[in-house]
């Protein structure tokens, strides 16, 4: 939107990330799957549009990479007002908040990415905020301190978050509808990746959309990672078609498997299978043999390769299933765990 002011947190925006944004739906028609989110949102807004009023507060939830960013500029392109975004993180202490707040104009939508993030104290001010349009406000320190509580414009929060869990009570209850992103299924994701070809223009043909969608985990955020990578070896090494071919070859050349599997995936299971016997192994060692922090190898990687099927969680750690062995080729020990059967 025109004049539009937005709070970014983020110090490096490079240019590829740059490109990203181009990509974004800026309406929900043009958003494509999640469609009972799309449904309910719709009513929401559209209800919010003919009170004339500022939209409900709204929380999304789920993986990164599912569109929780883009949901929040379609919100506030919908209603037709500013976007403001921030992160949890970002605010470090309750003035920071309060900067924000102060500074919104009537209906303005504002984003806070990885809300669960959120300090406790910083939460504590969001509360009246959200649920009355008035921030409160401490002046001195001491027996002379006193409180003031100023008006807010009527806005809309929407906050994202990939551990609902680590939400408190208070806060994920002050939201009034509270969605949950999934995954993506293969027909959405090459809906995705054609629309993605058209503004990048990039030559693909269905069959080369459909191999990307088959590897990008579900995730949109991915399916236009790769296809950027596809259309990097398509022109360099190829016709400048993404096709199937070029495809499979691009994807092979950039260590994605026909699974969605990549270098660091496969350097998992190697650990577990052949390091550790197949398990179980715990997440610390798991961890330190790969050099990553035990952060990063349950969020980021554990999920796909246990939905995959190939990797288990038990009582006394990860465990690699039947699947995991054949994948790279190996044979299952005997007693090797069956893909099912195991609890967390």
């Amino acid at each position: 939107m025109a004049g539009r002011e937005e709070i970014l947190t983020a110090t490096v925006v490079d240019g590829e990330e740059a490109e990203e944004p181009g990509l974004r739906p800026r309406r929900l028609a043009d958003f494509v799957g999640q469609a009972e989110l799309k449904d309910h949102l719709s009513i929401v807004l559209e209800a919010a549009r003919g009170r004339a009023q500022a939209a409900d507060h709204l929380l999304f939830a789920g993986p990164p990479g599912l569109g929780k960013t883009t949901l929040a500029g379609i919100v506030a392109a919908e209603m037709e007002v500013g976007l403001r975004i921030t992160s949890g993180p970002a605010l470090s202490r309750p003035g920071d908040l309060a900067a924000i707040l102060t500074n919104l104009e009537e209906g303005e939508v504002l984003f806070v990415d990885e809300v669960h993030r959120l300090p406790r104290t910083v939460e504590e001010v969001l509360y009246p905020a959200m649920e009355d349009f008035q921030l409160d406000i401490v002046l001195g320190q001491g027996p002379s301190a006193r409180s003031i509580r100023l008006d807010l414009p009527r806005f809309t929060l929407v906050g994202a978050t990939t551990r609902t869990g680590l939400i408190t009570g208070p806060l994920r209850d002050r939201f009034g509808l509270v969605e949950r992103l999934d995954h993506y299924p293969a027909a959405d994701l090459e809906a995705i990746l054609v629309r993605a070809a058209g503004i990048l223009g990039v030559p693909t043909t269905p069959e080369g959309a459909a191999e990307i969608a088959g590897r990008a985990r579900g995730t949109p955020r991915i399916a236009n990672r790769l296809l950027r990578r596809v259309r990097d070896f398509a022109q360099v090494r190829g016709t400048g078609v993404v096709d199937a071919a070029a495809a499979r070859a691009g994807l092979a050349a950039f260590g994605v498997d026909d699974l969605g599997l990549d270098k660091v995936d496969r350097a998992i299971l190697v650990a577990v299978c052949e390091r550790f016997g197949g398990g179980p192994v715990g997440l610390s060692t798991l961890a330190i043999s790969m050099s990553e922090p035990a952060e990063t190898v349950e969020d980021v990687y554990e999920p796909f390769l246990i939905r995959q099927g190939l990797l288990m969680r038990t009582p006394r750690g990860r465990v690699a299933t039947p699947a995991a062995w054949r994948r790279l080729g190996l044979d299952p020990p005997p007693g090797a765990a069956p893909a099912s059967g195991l609890f967390d």
